[in-house]
């Protein structure tokens, strides 16, 4: 029970060093369920909506990647950014921005994949009448992506949930430095193997109250949609 009260205490006093790392962890996973925003959607849409040798193995491998293991993720952008790697003259390694990288990879194919259904799903029901406008497959994509955008949110919900819960590979790029490239879900697992348990349950507090927040305004943007829609 101190555990807990403690706990709470640093959640509800803002306790500098709880603050700064949570708000380094939402800069990190934002950013990167972003960037995968951004690459992952149209290349989903067009996908979905595109006949083209090697689709069938493109939509395989995004379903595979679905299922990267973290740690491998985090060992290729190590090899990457290291000292040696081919980016290495970047100096990214151990810096938040090797953490954005290593996510945005571990997410881009979930945001990819799961896009993928939704607009193939959606464009048999408007395949007749777009083909009968006469749009070209850029538009094509933009329009599903737009009508599809209610939907979509759950999608890069998951992508969210997959960035905030992630360890394994930003452990290994960021290096979980304190103050620098430490996160929640690092510093929830390093706290807890040093026996600091009020820092490691206030941080478990506050992971879970934004994943419910970030639920619950999913659902309020789907319940919104379906109302805009009727």
């Amino acid at each position: 029970m101190t555990g807990d009260h403690t706990a709470l205490q640093l959640v509800l006093s803002a306790d500098p060093a709880l603050m700064a790392i949570v708000v380094l962890s939402l800069t990190v996973s934002l950013t990167a369920v972003a960037a995968a925003t951004l690459i992952g959607l149209p290349l989903g849409a067009a996908i979905a909506l595109l006949r083209f040798p090697g689709r069938e193995v493109m939509i395989v491998a995004l379903n595979a990647l679905m299922g990267l293991p973290p740690v491998v993720a985090g060992l290729a952008v190590y090899l990457l950014l290291s000292r040696s790697g081919p980016l290495g003259a970047w100096g990214l390694l151990f810096t938040p921005q090797a953490m954005m990288i290593a996510q945005a990879i571990l997410v881009t194919p979930i945001i990819a994949a799961l896009a993928r259904q939704t607009i193939e799903d959606l464009w048999v029901e408007y395949r007749d009448e777009l083909a009968a406008l006469n749009i070209s497959p850029p538009r094509r994509i933009a329009t599903l992506i737009w009508d599809a955008r209610f939907s979509l949110v759950t999608t890069l919900l998951a992508g969210f949930g997959r960035a905030a819960a992630e360890v394994g590979a930003i452990i290994i790029v960021g290096g979980n430095i304190e103050g620098f490239t430490r996160t929640m879900t690092t510093a929830i697992a390093l706290e807890t193997s040093k026996g600091d348990l009020p820092l490691a349950l206030g941080l478990g507090i506050v992971l879970i109250a934004i994943v419910v927040v970030v639920n619950a305004l999913a659902w309020a943007v789907r319940q919104a949609g379906e109302r805009f829609a009727g």
